[in-house]
């Protein structure tokens, strides 16, 4: 109950701090510019509780699933009055300028959130930046399939030449039963291969079944209370073998512990340069975020790199990482649009919550502040979207009246945005729907 409690607690200040962020930018340069604000409000709907000061009505609002910034004369549906503070009697680049300050807040905000981490703790998957030399791969998948074997490295992916896993990675995921044009190296030899990486998890997202060939098989966290903790391994462990085979990493442990199922087995691991052999039974559980059961001991291991960087290189690192961000996220939306990708790889609400609540059980702060950047790059590249009601349609009306030279008819930009409003309407219920069906299997198999 305490971890529930938690989880809506870090929810509700990220989203907040989003929000009040995204709506401060619409804010401040009306008020710069010359426009009334009449309302700045945290959520929608009934107004909860709030003050008045001089001609705007701060408040919190019932429905916590947004926010807004009401400004004279700024809905078609208002009947204007020709003041020179209404939004509409103002210069279209001042509209403009309006309307982008919100996204552009929460984009500036994700790059200086992530140039602070990094300038304290820069910590990133040790493999993210190794050549894509393939660790391991699983049988009965697209990779095993299209000839790829452990050994073979990537040395073009659609087009990019030499890609780190960093690369690959995306690529893959966003290619679910779509064909992947690879060319792979084998003892000096190269190949051309094609792959369809099947959707996998809830999120349907591409799964080829590879898996990077790490710089070294380490344990980097054990579970309390699971078999690998009361055999006596530590963290640090090196696993050597799996009842006397070579293990490439932990893919291939996982695959190895599917067909030993609950018999004993004897891991064999190097600590201070010295090999030892443990002997334990795997267990069925689906502890560990896990979506469904799987024989387990209770390791993970996820090797990092941890270095700081100065504040040049670190707002250099930041704006690199939000510019690929930004551009998956549009790749992502368009591969939605051409039907491409499922829908339900977009996280919801309840899918953030659940992040949001793994970030704060990290040690340390540096999880959470990176996760509420990656948000708030989100909330920015979507509000940025051209549709009707977000801050890129009203940018997209105000490009079709400039090249018109004169501005949309009332009654149609209220059709306009009363058909916008619908669509988000439902698209944000389709998106709770597939969280709730995401959700429900894991809750499921938590009941007795």
């Amino acid at each position: 109950m305490m971890g529930f409690i938690s989880t809506v607690f870090y929810v509700a200040v990220i989203l907040g701090f989003m929000i009040l962020i995204h709506e401060y930018g619409h804010y401040a340069v009306a008020k710069l510019l010359g426009v009334r604000v009449e309302v700045f409000s945290i959520g929608f709907g009934k107004r909860l509780l709030g003050f008045r000061k001089g001609e705007t009505d701060y408040r919190i609002a019932a429905i916590p699933l947004g926010g807004y910034v009401k400004m004279s004369g700024e809905n078609p549906m208002d009947q204007r009055t020709g003041d020179p503070r209404e939004f509409l009697s103002h210069p279209r680049w001042h509209r403009f300028l309006i309307a982008i300050a919100g996204p552009s807040m929460n984009i500036l905000l994700a790059i200086g959130l992530l140039t602070g981490v990094y300038m304290v703790h820069y910590e990133y998957p040790a493999v993210l930046d190794e050549p894509a030399v393939i660790g391991y791969v699983v049988d009965d998948t697209p990779a095993q399939k299209a000839g790829i074997q452990a050994g073979d490295r990537i040395v073009r992916i659609e087009g990019i030449q030499n890609p780190t896993w960093e690369q690959v990675v995306p690529k893959e995921a966003l290619s679910p039963d779509q064909p992947l044009s690879i060319t792979i190296e084998r003892a000096g030899q190269r190949f051309d291969k094609t792959i369809v990486p099947e959707a996998f998890g809830p999120n349907k997202m591409g799964s080829t079944g590879w898996t990077p060939k790490e710089p070294n098989f380490a344990i980097t966290e054990l579970e309390p209370g699971m078999p690998a903790e009361k055999a006596g391994l530590k963290v640090g462990d090196e696993i050597v073998s799996v009842d006397g085979q070579q293990m490439a990493g932990l893919e291939a442990m996982v695959e190895t512990l599917k067909r030993t199922k609950d018999k004993p087995i004897a891991i064999v691991v190097r600590r201070q340069g010295q090999l030892q052999s443990f002997t334990m039974q795997p267990i069925l559980s689906d502890g560990n975020g896990l979506s469904e059961k799987r024989y387990r001991v209770g390791i993970a291991s996820d090797p990092m790199k941890v270095t700081t960087l100065p504040f040049t290189a670190a707002l250099r690192r930041s704006f690199q990482q939000n510019k690929d961000g930004s551009l998956l996220i549009l790749e992502l939306v368009r591969k939605m649009i051409e039907r491409k990708i499922s829908i339900r790889s977009i996280e919801g609400p309840i899918g953030i919550g659940r992040a949001a609540g793994q970030a704060a059980r990290r040690k340390g702060w540096t999880p959470l502040l990176e996760l509420t950047s990656m948000i708030s790059l989100n909330l920015g590249i979507f509000n940025l979207l051209p549709i009707p009601i977000l801050d890129g349609g009203v940018i997209l009306l105000l490009f079709v009246e400039g090249l018109m030279r004169r501005d949309i008819s009332l009654p149609i930009k209220e059709r306009i945005y009363q058909a916008a409003f619908v669509f988000l309407v439902l698209f944000a219920v389709m998106v709770i729907y597939n969280d709730l069906v995401k959700t429900w299997p894991a809750i499921m198999q938590r009941l007795p």
